[in-house]
């Protein structure tokens, strides 16, 4: 299996990310507008989709104030138009991302694919050629890295590092994707780092990282949390230099927890399928967003933009490099505040606060008298890749029972609820929980954020909740 990458292109976009790293802001527009206009040449010229959507538009024309709006949903709807190489079917790529045994492979030999979860409602699928994975790598590694960049990776003391990746392994996910294609590409790294399932009972997650021992642990907020727990409980049995976190929102309490009972450093980053390396964080726990290479804007509800210092109703992202698949002014969902004030560090680069995804952490009865906590990212992923529902909402009544709520009716809600059921209450034993109880709402409308995206799951009761 050949891995997806050129070394000059990776090269050459070294060398431009090392360059803007100190940039004024007028170099950073500079490139900006040179990438945004070559995306609209080529969205104009070869997507379909975009055709339609920008016609009218007058040659030349750059303001992205200018530009429609586009939403995920709509983007899948006309997928096979949106896509820029004609070769790409979606048909065809959802039966390669069906096949758990082809994560990390090159899709006709020269694109890498991942899929996304439903966080809106609408899973996606997204293609990256060699010159994405370029900028991609070359923000991971330059500025994801600091106040350390290329240590990692140059250093002869990296042998000695081992990493492990705690998430959703089983699809094509963007982190899973990666592992695979980084210990492909870096084969003396591969024994160093492993990928470990969030899917399995906090017990056995543990015994395989204290076996494993990493030095640093890349994974989600609500997973380190738990991983904290187990630490103040004694059970983790080794101490990581570094925790990476990204996915969730991480919230100033959870980050000192971490740092307080693991005892290492919290690197946190901001980043999405839709873009994998959107802002990075400084020494001064800053985010920076990379943005010579995307744009973000900050929208109220009615999509006008929102001034620094104010929380965002959504925010609108383009890609500047993923010319496969245009992304110009794509409804993120995420809520973004902008600051104004310069960060210490010396970055031109933006500074942004996110609040992202935003799921509870359920703790309910465990078989053996101590409590359990089931991962947010672990029950939305079984019942999207186990049970094929996308659009729920899942809430946590007591120790025992769920509440999951539904927007389907009739014979495919009842089957869907059925299918559901069986699956929380399998995981549930997995989990090592004690028997539990699944509530179904069905017909229901599911509850979402200013931003439109849903929290899926809860675990404490919401105002208008009736019981059943």
């Amino acid at each position: 299996m050949t891995p997806i990458f050129d070394p000059l292109r990776f090269s050459a976009v070294s060398m431009d990310v090392l360059a803007c790293a100190r940039g004024s802001a007028q170099a950073i527009a500079a490139r900006q507008q040179s990438r945004l206009a070559s995306l609209l040449g080529v969205a104009m010229r070869d997507s379909r989709f975009y055709r339609e959507q920008l016609q009218g538009t007058k040659p030349g024309i750059t303001a992205l104030s200018d530009l429609p709006t586009v939403s995920r949903q709509a983007l899948m709807d006309r997928f096979n138009d949106w896509v820029t190489d004609p070769q790409l079917k979606l048909s065809e790529l959802r039966a390669f991302t069906a096949d758990p045994r082809r994560i990390g492979e090159a899709y006709l030999g020269k694109y890498l694919v991942w899929e996304s979860s439903g966080t809106s409602h609408q899973p996606g699928i997204f293609v990256q050629n060699a010159q994405t994975m370029a900028v991609y790598d070359a923000l991971e590694v330059l500025r994801r890295s600091a106040p350390r960049p290329l240590q990692r990776w140059l250093d002869p003391l990296a042998l000695a590092e081992r990493i492990a990746f705690v998430g959703a392994t089983s699809g094509h996910f963007a982190s899973a994707v990666s592992m695979q294609r980084l210990s492909e590409l870096h084969p003396w790294l591969a024994p160093r780092m492993r990928s470990f399932s969030i899917l399995q009972s906090t017990r056995s997650l543990v015994n395989e990282l204290n076996a494993f021992a990493p030095t640093v642990i890349a994974t989600y907020p609500t997973v380190a949390a738990v991983l904290a727990d187990e630490a103040g409980r004694g059970d983790l049995h080794f101490a990581p230099n570094e925790v990476w976190t990204g996915g969730e929102t991480l919230s100033a309490s959870v980050r000192r927890r971490l740092e307080l009972t693991l005892g290492c450093q919290v690197r946190n980053s901001y980043g999405a399928s839709e873009f994998m390396s959107i802002a990075w964080e400084c020494d001064q726990r800053r985010l920076h967003v990379n943005a010579d290479w995307v744009i973000l804007e900050p929208v109220d509800e009615r999509g006008r933009p929102m001034p620094a210092e104010e929380l965002s109703c959504s925010t609108l992202l383009t890609n500047l490099v993923n010319h496969v698949q245009p992304l110009i002014r794509y409804d993120l969902g995420d809520q973004v505040l902008l600051r104004h004030a310069p960060c210490d560090c010396g970055s031109t680069l933006p500074v942004i606060e996110v609040q992202g995804r935003r799921d509870d952490a359920l703790v309910m009865a465990g078989r053996y008298g101590q409590p359990v906590t089931l991962l947010p990212l672990a029950l939305t992923t079984v019942l999207e890749d186990q049970a094929g529902v996308f659009d729920f909402h899942l809430r946590q009544r007591d120790d025992h029972t769920l509440v999951l709520r539904l927007p389907l009716q009739g014979s495919e809600g009842a089957a869907t609820a059925v299918r559901c059921r069986a699956v929380l209450k399998n995981f549930a034993l997995e989990q090592e929980l004690q028997p539990i109880h699944v509530v179904s709402e069905l017909g229901q409308a599911i509850p979402r954020g200013r931003s439109g995206k849903a929290q899926r799951i809860v675990a404490r009761r919401a105002p208008g909740w009736a019981d059943v």
